[in-house]
């Protein structure tokens, strides 16, 4: 019950963060030109991560899944949480981010390790959050992640 009135307000919050909070352009790329990229590279892994959970590429939000494919981070309601506190550590900052954080905490406050766990693994990792990820397709997942020292996460 929890996860679906959170998802209820992911799907009514989207459009507008999309449209007044998101000033980036979308990107020009389709999502099955994303499995004709080079073996092990960032397109690549985000086409399969893209497949393999039924996503289609949101506008302006192509970033969000970009995170989730370096960090190896699920799409569970509690890893989507996770996976902000992870951002958290890593200095971004929002109100989006504070609103999911904070929502969080009030409908999962048994997970306050996890998410300070998350956070922690963000922290670790050297700031990656504000890249230009659209210019970083061609380049080897393992080179980006040992670069800003992100932990692949085992869920």
């Amino acid at each position: 019950m929890k996860d679906t009135i959170i998802e209820k307000m992911y799907e009514w919050s989207r459009k507008p963060y999309q449209k007044y909070f998101k000033k980036n352009e979308p990107w020009q790329i389709d999502k099955s030109k994303l499995l004709d990229y080079p073996e092990d590279t960032l397109g690549l892994d985000l086409g399969k991560f893209l497949y393999k959970n039924h996503f289609d590429i949101q506008p302006k939000l192509e970033d969000h899944d970009i995170i989730h494919v370096l960090t190896n981070t699920g799409t569970s309601v509690l890893e989507e949480i996770g996976m902000q506190y992870y951002l958290l550590g890593n200095g971004k900052r929002s109100l989006y981010l504070f609103l999911v954080t904070l929502t969080g905490i009030i409908f999962y406050p048994t997970k306050i390790n996890y998410f300070f766990s998350q956070y922690q693994r963000g922290n670790l990792a050297l700031p990656f959050h504000y890249l230009d990820f659209s210019k970083m397709l061609f380049i080897p997942i393992s080179s980006i992640q040992n670069t800003f020292k992100i932990q692949n996460y085992e869920n």
